[in-house]
């Protein structure tokens, strides 16, 4: 869905800690914020402040000023050679607004970013500028050869106790990446440590590892991490970096820190806060009724939030006029969560008349009046303290002769309506609707408009900000919007660029985003033998035998190793949102997987083609021939004449992602609780299918694993018949109680889910989104 992709920033920790710890460094951090390109001419209006280049596409005035009362000043960026609004670009305003500067400015930092397209080497000038009367009022050049900061690469890590890493990236004078770092837990005392010098001693300073902790580090095998420097302690301040056992005072690999490196300044240091990419609009007060969204590259995500009667939908929509908020020709999204079973729906609609759909007339879902036309797919969907939410993603771009496109560049009229839904489960009327033009621009700046979830917290520095919305209903136990879950990988240095252009210098509160971790219900327990209790997928289930594979986190000690008895290697299959669920199969019955492991050989952590063999270890292609010689593969390869054998069960990335500042999956009593912490982000391109008929050859237990790497997947019972009338198997006992969730994606029926899941949405699922929300950066 997206080629560009996103990353959360890591908020501090133990910062009390940390700071006890740094008045050994005696100098405190100076202040950075970039590299400077001068001050601003003072010329008309009281104009002035200082300009600095953030990154290559970021601009920070430090103490801005100006009088706000000229009728049409704005922020101009041009390549000619003076200022002039004459083929310049209009930048939008540290809020993210398009309107003239018509407030006054008191000493007050500001970050502006570049239009999509345009970086510091494609301009000459930056002015503030007056249309009405063609007055330049402050500007300063920018130097054709500005070396603007930018990430910076450095050493790899390598020591004893398996302490490894790709090149280390500086990503800005707080923020460090440690690609594929690895170390084999086993000393007592083992810390991140950075320091003055060249080499650790006893006398550096311990940082939080990348969740914000310092106990002693765990075992990590190729984990890409993001590490935060505490407090105001920067990349200037010190001279290595690396992992150091505090108790023995022994250095298990470090790199040094080259002097002068010109990285951009961290978020913080621009004063800005680590923040959603999220906005939000009241549609109607009353029943707490927001539409959610985040742009993300090509697609949009958007989430539906309404305190709802039972059997009601909510819908939002498109309207076909830019000007009016019509329904009649509107692109619509149906949504609704059954509070009985919590079972979410997202279904794509065209509206070509009020009545209720007949013959594919009326208000009909766009699959009743062309075949393969839904363009909608559900990510998740809850019932949270009696709210609805949904959350679904669809193109920018419309994809059918039903879809409207949907603009980032001026304001769309927009549609919404809640009311009854029909026998059917369609739309039946509606008996709330707008009745006045409603316009949105979806492709501004995130600002949330709606009322603060329940625990937000006002910040202390709102003096500009506009007031949050007050809502009758939205007050105490308004469900909130979530946080990313995002664990950053190899990309993340490439993508702060975008966190600086998309985030106003002002503190906002930090719950606005889309998929927060919500309430854990008192867990079930786990087994005797520690591990959580996954519900199988029994032989009846589901209905049309399609089966949604895609990656995910091993589940600490009550998952993977707890479950199989073998260790894993931290991530691991998820079959229709379940971990390494058993799965039931009959004998003679054709079954689909929809594989989404990864399609990019060049990169092995995102590459997990799907098979099917009669080995429980799985890495087919790194065993050795004489190994190879014994394993029957059964689905999820082509073999040459030539006895070439070759993945087929290969398809873009999806991967479950656990919330980076929740706790540890150790501490959840049962996978239910967990998984309502996890969120499926996608890489852009379409999923792998693979079929599969196992037959009177195949033996009564299989393996699903990964092509390429051991321990990832697990069983498949394989049985003569099945009795789907009693839920059960013929010739094996079955007492789960299951009920069925939807899972997103391409109309495929629900997937059976035990029935501690019930309430939540089993898959979140985006595409086109090399991880949708939360990749929505791009590359500096």
């Amino acid at each position: 869905m997206l080629a560009m992709k996103d990353k959360p920033w890591l908020l501090l920790f133990g910062l009390l800690a940390a700071l006890s710890c740094f008045v050994d460094f005696g100098d405190a951090a100076y202040p950075y914020y970039g590299t400077k390109i001068g001050a601003l001419t003072r010329l008309h209006h009281g104009v002035s402040g200082d300009v600095y280049a953030v990154d290559s596409r970021t601009i920070f005035i430090k103490k801005f000023n100006y009088d706000g009362e000229a009728p049409a000043a704005y922020f101009y960026v041009g390549n000619t050679a003076r200022p002039s609004n004459e083929g310049a670009a209009r930048l939008r305003d540290e809020r993210g607004g398009t309107a003239s500067l018509t407030r006054r400015y008191r000493n007050k930092d500001v970050t502006l970013s570049l239009p999509e397209g345009k970086t510091l080497r494609d301009i000459k000038w930056f002015s503030v500028w007056c249309d009405e009367f063609a007055v330049n009022f402050g500007d300063v050049s920018i130097p054709a050869n500005l070396d603007f900061p930018r990430p910076q690469k450095i050493s790899a890590l390598r020591g004893v106790h398996g302490v490894s890493s790709d090149n280390i990236v500086i990503v800005d004078a707080q923020t460090l990446l440690v690609p594929n770092f690895s170390y084999d837990g086993e000393a007592p005392d083992a810390k991140f440590w950075v320091g003055r010098g060249q080499r650790p001693t006893s006398e550096g300073l311990r940082i939080p590892d990348e969740n914000g902790k310092e106990n002693p580090l765990r075992r990590y095998e190729r984990k890409t991490i993001v590490l935060t420097l505490p407090e105001d302690l920067t990349i200037f301040d010190i001279g290595h970096f690396g992992v150091w056992c505090e108790a023995f005072t022994v250095d298990f690999g470090h790199v040094r820190l080259p002097d002068g490196l010109n990285v951009p300044p961290s978020l913080k240091m621009l004063g800005i806060s680590p923040q959603s990419k999220l906005n939000c609009e009241v549609l109607y007060d009353d029943l707490a009724f927001e539409v959610r969204w985040a742009v993300a590259g090509e697609s949009i995500v958007v989430q539906l939030v309404a305190k709802l009667e039972p059997n009601n939908y909510m819908s939002f929509g498109i309207s076909p006029s830019k000007n009016i908020s019509q329904m009649i020709g509107a692109d619509a999204v149906v949504a609704w969560v059954d509070p009985q079973t919590g079972n979410g729906f997202a279904t794509d609609y065209f509206l070509e008349g009020k009545a209720q759909c007949s013959g594919g007339r009326g208000a009909c879902p766009d699959t009743k009046i062309s075949e393969k036309t839904n363009s909608i797919r559900l990510l998740n969907a809850a019932m949270v303290n009696g709210y609805s939410i949904v959350t679904y993603q669809r193109s920018l771009a419309a994809t059918d002769r039903l879809d409207l496109p949907i603009s980032i560049t001026e304001a769309e009229s927009v549609v919404w309506a809640i009311g009854p839904l029909n026998d059917y489960r369609e739309v039946s009327f509606h008996t709330f609707y707008n009745k006045h033009l409603h316009q949105i621009e979806f492709g501004r700046q995130p600002k949330w408009n709606c009322p603060l979830p329940e625990g937000a917290r006002n910040s202390s520095e709102q003096e500009d900000s506009a007031p949050a919305a007050q809502s009758s209903t939205g007050g105490a136990g308004y469900p909130p919007a979530g946080r990313p879950n995002v664990e950053p990988d190899e990309e993340f240095y490439e993508n702060r660029a975008e966190a600086l252009h998309r985030q106003p210098p002002q503190r906002r509160q930090e719950t606005a985003i889309i998929t927060q971790r919500r309430p854990v219900p008192t867990p079930k327990p786990v087994n005797s033998n520690g591990a959580w209790d996954i519900p199988a997928i029994q032989c009846h289930e589901p209905e049309d035998g399609v089966f949604y594979a895609q990656m995910g986190p091993t589940g600490g000690k009550h998952g993977y190793p707890a479950i199989t008895g073998h260790v894993g290697w931290g991530i691991s299959w998820y079959i229709n949102g379940l971990l390494i669920p058993e799965i039931h199969v009959v004998r003679g019955r054709t079954y689909t997987f929809v594989v989404e492991g990864g399609n990019n050989p060049d990169i092995p952590a995102k590459y997990h083609p799907f098979y099917i063999s009669d080995d429980p270890v799985g890495g087919y292609e790194h065993k050795r021939e004489e190994e190879k010689k014994s394993v029957r593969i059964y689905a999820g390869v082509h073999r040459s004449r030539s006895g070439q054998v070759t993945p087929t069960g290969v398809g873009r990335l999806c991967n479950w992602t656990p919330d980076v500042e929740g706790p540890p999956a150790d501490d959840y009593q049962s996978f239910g609780a967990y998984q309502r912490t996890l969120t499926l982000k996608c890489d852009a391109g379409e999923p792998g299918v693979i079929s599969w008929k196992p037959d009177r050859n195949t033996p009564d237990t299989v393996y699903y694993h990964c092509f390429t790497h051991r321990y990832l997947g697990w069983k498949i019972h394989v049985h003569d018949a099945c009795d789907s009338e009693a839920g059960g198997l013929k010739g094996a006992a079955s007492d789960r109680h299951e009920i069925r969730l939807p899972v997103e994606g391409t109309g495929a029926e629900p997937a059976p889910v035990h029935e501690e899941y019930a309430g939540e949405a089993s898959v979140r699922h985006e595409t086109k989104m090399a991880s949708a929300l939360l990749r929505l950066s791009r590359r500096a």
